[in-house]
């Protein structure tokens, strides 16, 4: 619904915060950095044209020379400033203008209908209202483009998506990042070429794009998200949050889409939809008042018509900030929150003894993009560890601590845990199990030469229907019964020391000389940057193999002291070291691991020194898809490991790469930038020759040429 005239000033009002000039002036006006959009000459008619804008819309909330009327009874701060005031008018550039009116910010709702030249004109008038005798203005045209024949996403094709088409994190809700295309296949991926690119905005990178229909959406630190024209690039709109800060932090690992909806997580901690067709905010959801601590790296997802997202929590925001959250799609509101940790009383309470609630602290589902069995109804995500890292420093010392480093299955109607499983309990290390697990319908045959624990109950060759993959940072490969949570099996694929034994029915066992209190230093395999972290893997249908980005690391523990508080978090000091029960010159930082979901026997192993940052993609046609730190984009045989192709970008590969179609011509997308912290940071710190460009976020586009 178009908002009142008498709530467009005060999105004026906003023009007041954030990103200030420079001191240095000229002509009275400041200067600012970046690069200068077009300057366009104010004429007699544009202001004319401008004055009549703000006649019909402005003047409920400003006086025809832009002082801010007061309203009786209200808050004065809520009272517009005075727009002729150049003291105050000049604490944001032209396009920032722009941007406010048509997206809105600060709490201050969008003003999307006033576009292209009727938006030029009343960013000239309004800065008439300071400087009378303004002569250009420094803007371009927002990008308000619409998206054309737009079909709304149905759950049908969630369920099922086009071939062509990523529609979701890991495309598909079993989480596996397999595209059915093949006509970049072993034979011509030597054949691949950049089809087009496009730079974002600083900061961190972790997004997956989303392509519907010929259409691609993407999203960029600091909350900018784009729709552009997946074959060519060309952008179609753009939304551009704005915020009293200019910090950029990382983006969320993915946007979700329903109906003719995008959601999104912000920055500044609030669930957003846009109309997919124009950028247009529609809704904004805030976390819950009074609860601290939350954050947001994994992106929201549509399950069962519902909008489900995770959150991270730090201990300063105690036990109520970790918890998970599902939304009503059509309004924001809040439909459910469960809590990720058991409140005293529920079934889980008594896993951390006698601590109090008020000091259970961090489980939170900090990088947990659920996945989704629509048949039988229920969400697999994964949890974190608690803080402080030392059980003997939390007081919860002997105790599993529920339900960190867990497989829960979830009802997405309400949120009810319907089961769980715990991969690493009492965790004294940091070694969350918060990442992607896959849906499979398999024949559970694990072989006992590879796969050393097994549960004696399992029939092999027994098809099964399964949720597995490599859900924390020990590497090990887990596999359940998605249906009940029975353990089936479980092996290592990476040097570990936590854990000493998984015993028949699945209860883990760690190994009690690794748990030791502070001022001891111990080594701790894999490290906290994992073996496995963020970037997700993928499964083939074509091989029946998962395969598994991970890192060769360890790191040198130490608790710094015996009386934590919350601001100390994981009360931990660490150093990043090479794993001594890995060799090679050069020492390998970098794998994937490719097992066998059936049998458990590993099929290969790809070995490299730089870091391999970029999730997995596997194809239809024989390839599987990644990146490193060292900035390169690459392409492996998917049944060998050997590498087919490989190329250039300009920062390292931490993003997801998709693979689409658009007018029967595949394309491979990749989001690169790097500024990811872990486990970027860490692997950096062993291959120190390295020096890739930071906080540079683009897109690359491949595809194979035309003939």
């Amino acid at each position: 619904m178009r908002p009142s005239p008498r709530r467009l000033l005060p999105l004026l009002a906003t023009l007041l915060a954030s990103v200030p000039a420079l001191a240095d002036e000229e002509d009275g006006r400041p200067q600012r950095v970046g690069s200068a959009p077009p300057t366009i000459l104010v004429t007699a008619p544009m202001l004319e044209r401008g004055e009549a804008i703000y006649e019909t819309s402005c003047t409920a909330c400003h006086a025809a020379d832009g002082a801010g009327i007061a309203v009786a009874g209200q808050d004065p701060e809520l009272t517009p400033p005075d727009l002729g005031d150049p003291a105050l008018m000049w604490v944001r550039s032209d396009m920032d203008f722009a941007n406010v009116i048509q997206h809105g910010g600060l709490r201050k709702p969008p003003y999307p209908d006033i576009r292209g030249d009727d938006l030029v004109a009343l960013v000239a008038w309004t800065r008439s209202l300071s400087w009378p005798g303004v002569e250009s203005v420094d803007l371009q045209l927002l990008a308000q483009g619409t998206v054309e024949d737009f079909a709304p996403v149905t759950r049908a094709m969630l369920e099922d998506p086009p071939d062509g088409d990523w529609l979701m994190f890991r495309r598909t809700y079993d989480g596996w990042a397999h595209s059915p295309l093949d006509q970049v296949n072993r034979d011509n991926v030597g054949e691949l070429r950049l089809a087009w690119s496009r730079a974002g905005e600083p900061g961190g990178q972790y997004t997956t794009p989303l392509v519907v229909a010929g259409t691609l959406y993407v999203q960029y630190p600091g909350d900018v998200i784009q729709a552009l024209d997946a074959a060519s690039g060309r952008l179609i709109w753009e939304y551009r949050r704005q915020r009293q800060d200019d910090r950029r932090s990382r983006n969320r690992r993915n946007l979700a889409i329903y109906g003719h909806r995008l959601f999104h997580l912000t920055d500044d901690l609030h669930l957003i939809a846009l109309d997919a067709r124009t950028g247009a905010l529609l809704w904004e959801t805030e976390e819950p008042a009074g609860v601290g601590g939350i954050g947001h790296m994994g992106g929201p997802m549509v399950a069962a018509g519902i909008v489900v997202s995770g959150r991270s929590c730090s201990a300063r925001g105690g036990p109520e900030s970790c918890y998970l959250a599902g939304h009503d799609p059509e309004t924001g509101r809040e439909l459910w929150r469960r809590r990720t940790i058991p409140r005293p009383g529920e079934p889980g309470d008594e896993s951390w003894g006698d601590l109090p609630d008020e000091m259970r602290w961090h489980v939170g589902s900090w990088a947990s993009v659920p996945s989704y069995d629509p048949e039988l109804g229920l969400l697999y995500w994964g949890t974190s560890v608690p803080q402080p890292s030392l059980e003997h420093l939390r007081g919860t010392a002997g105790h599993d601590v529920l339900y960190s480093n867990s497989t829960l299955a979830t009802d997405p109607a309400t949120g009810d845990v319907v089961w769980y499983y715990q991969h690493l309990p009492r965790d004294n290390w940091d070694l969350d199990h918060v990442f992607e697990r896959y849906l499979i319908d398999v024949a559970v045959a694990p072989d006992p030469t590879e796969v050393p624990w097994i549960n004696p109950r399992v029939t092999p060759g027994e098809r099964r229907q399964v949720v597995t993959g490599i859900p924390g940072k020990t590497g090990i490969v887990y596999t359940l019964d998605r249906t009940t949570g029975e353990f089936l099996w479980a092996r290592e694929t990476l040097h570990q020391n936590v854990i000493a034994s998984i015993d028949g029915s699945g209860e883990v066992h760690i190994d009690e000389d690794m748990v030791v209190g502070p001022f001891e230093q111990i080594l701790v395999c894999p490290s906290l940057g994992g073996g496995k972290n963020w970037p997700a893997g993928s499964y083939s249908p074509r091989t029946g193999l998962m395969y598994q980005p991970q890192q060769n690391l360890c790191h040198l523990q130490t608790g710094y002291t015996d009386t934590p508080t919350a601001e100390d978090g994981y009360a931990i000091n660490w150093l990043i070291v090479e794993d001594p029960a890995v060799t090679g010159d050069p020492y390998p930082v970098g794998r994937i691991d490719a097992v066998d979901i059936s049998t458990g026997r590993q099929a290969w192993r790809h070995e490299q020194r730089a870091a391999v940052l970029g999730t997995a993609v596997s194809t239809a046609g024989g390839l599987l898809f990644t990146g490193d730190i060292d900035q390169r984009f690459m392409a492996l045989d998917d049944s060998t490991g050997e590498l087919l192709w490989e190329t250039t970008v300009s920062a390292p590969v931490s993003g997801s790469a998709v693979s689409y179609a658009v007018g029967g011509r595949q394309y491979i997308a990749v989001a690169v930038g790097g500024g990811t912290a872990s486990p970027e940071r860490r692997a950096l710190s062993i291959h120190t020759e390295l020096n890739p460009p930071r906080d540079s976020p683009a897109l690359f586009v491949f595809a194979l040429p035309v003939r």
